[in-house]
């Protein structure tokens, strides 16, 4: 039960402290859609998705207005299109028709985003999976609110480095096309490893295959309810300052659990989990980097910012799992650097380096996520950071994941404006060494020796 002293509480985060639900995602199985006519899987898809969410985004704004929690968002995610598509078909051009079909759904249901618009390859590719990954650029540049995410690698696959090659490649035309929007199509786009089923934040949302027909999952955040409550604990040791964070993670994932609840029961579709992820906005007050800095570093970046990370990413999840059974999705620490002022100020200042990034993305829940970098970035150069993250993310059995964005006609120095949740990005230094035989070996890199647990 939720007593009404936590309630109180959650109207104090909410506030005075930025506590908001980030997303509520329904997630929608698309397997029965399948038909090897195109027609008729774009129609079936778009009833489906229409008569399942039609109510989804008033729900949440009657439990906005009932409880007085504000739900930034509400999204949906569906199969990986590449597995819906396949008999239908034949072409990225087929594969672009039901790209907008999506985005024309998800107009329609008004939901912000629809994720996705994606492939699972990490082994291997079949034919449909590529011609799906070669119609991102045109999918990307011609929708606006699908998602599209690419799985390339797992601790129990390797990593696929064929399609490590090919991603870097995509990324690139992403950016082409979309340039007349300062390459805003690869903020929609996200390259995986041990990609899970059931996260429900943007842009590597997609309904695994393991999942129910449809499911609802909530993402919270509340970078600035833990900064407010470290406030009160500066100078104390390590110990306090981590009970503080453990206890008020607990606080902020039992209020996503009374949406996720709430909303499952209106909407008559089964709860699934609550990502209690450290989602931050461009807001002021509302940043991971302001917590780590309120842990005692001068700037994000400094040395024992990946300690203070790793601390802060283990006690969410501590307090997390404490305060609800059904925590899943990522989980942890966000560290978007367009999303997070004070990443973007310490990336200004000459603090935080895309390397020193890289290093962070070890202890956190995701990757490298939402840089923008020079326009002239080579392909290969792209595919080498991915290759990087995917092996972070192979040998520590977790999610890692990468979203750059090269900005076509921008170097560094140069700021990019996203607008929105996505905010405005410095252009960030990439090493200029090239790495383009290493990505140009192709095949795959084999899985590690701990994946080996049958």
């Amino acid at each position: 039960m939720i007593t009404i002293f936590e309630v109180n509480e959650t109207n104090k985060m909410i506030e005075q402290e930025k506590l908001d639900v980030r997303t509520i995602t329904l997630g929608i199985s698309l397997l029965d859609c399948c038909d090897s006519d195109l027609d008729a899987l774009n129609r079936n898809i778009y009833d489906k998705i229409t008569r399942l969410a039609k109510d989804l985004v008033s729900t949440g704004r009657e439990i906005e207005l009932e409880y007085g929690i504000p739900i930034v968002n509400k999204r949906i995610s569906v199969t990986p299109i590449a597995l819906v598509g396949g008999r239908a078909c034949r072409s990225p051009e087929d594969f672009v028709t039901v790209a907008k079909t999506l985005d024309r759904a998800a107009r329609d249901t008004g939901v912000n985003f629809l994720g996705g618009y994606s492939a699972i390859v990490s082994k291997g590719m079949t034919s449909n999976e590529e011609a799906l990954i070669r119609s991102i650029p045109a999918a990307l540049a011609s929708t606006e609110r699908v998602c599209s995410s690419v799985n390339i690698g797992s601790t129990k696959t390797g990593i696929n480095m064929d399609a490590v090659k090919l991603m870097g490649e995509i990324v690139r035309e992403t950016a082409e096309a979309t340039k007349e929007n300062n390459s805003l199509g690869c903020a929609k786009l996200v390259v995986l490893c041990n990609a899970p089923d059931d996260n429900p934040f943007m842009a590597g949302a997609f309904h695994g295959v393991s999942e129910a027909d449809a499911i609802i999952n909530v993402g919270v955040s509340g970078p600035g309810v833990i900064k407010h409550a470290l406030e009160g604990v500066r100078g104390k040791n390590f110990e306090v300052l981590c009970e503080t964070v453990k206890r008020t993670a607990f606080k902020v994932t039992r209020a996503g659990q009374l949406v996720a609840q709430e909303a499952s029961e209106r909407l008559g579709i089964p709860f699934g989990i609550v990502d209690l992820s450290l989602a931050p906005t461009p807001s002021i007050g509302d940043s991971v980097a302001g917590i780590l800095e309120e842990m005692g570093l001068e700037s994000v970046g400094a040395p024992g910012t990946t300690a203070a990370l790793a601390l802060l990413n283990d006690q969410v999840k501590k307090g997390g799992i404490m305060a609800s059974s059904s925590v899943g999705g990522l989980s942890g620490a966000f560290i978007p650097v367009s999303e997070d002022q004070g990443m973007i100020d310490a990336v200004n200042r000459g603090a935080l380096t895309l390397e020193k990034l890289e290093a962070m993305t070890c202890v956190c829940s995701v990757g490298l996520d939402m840089i923008a970098i020079p326009g002239d970035t080579p392909a290969s150069t792209i595919s080498g950071i991915i290759a990087d993250e995917a092996a972070i993310g192979m040998i520590n059995q977790k999610t890692t994941a990468v979203r750059l964005i090269p900005v076509i006609g921008k170097d560094v120095g140069d700021t990019v404006e996203f607008g929105g949740l996505l905010g405005h990005a410095p252009v960030q230094q990439v090493n200029r060494f090239g790495c383009a035989d290493f990505i140009n070996r192709g095949g795959r890199i084999p899985a590690p020796i701990h994946s080996f647990k049958n």
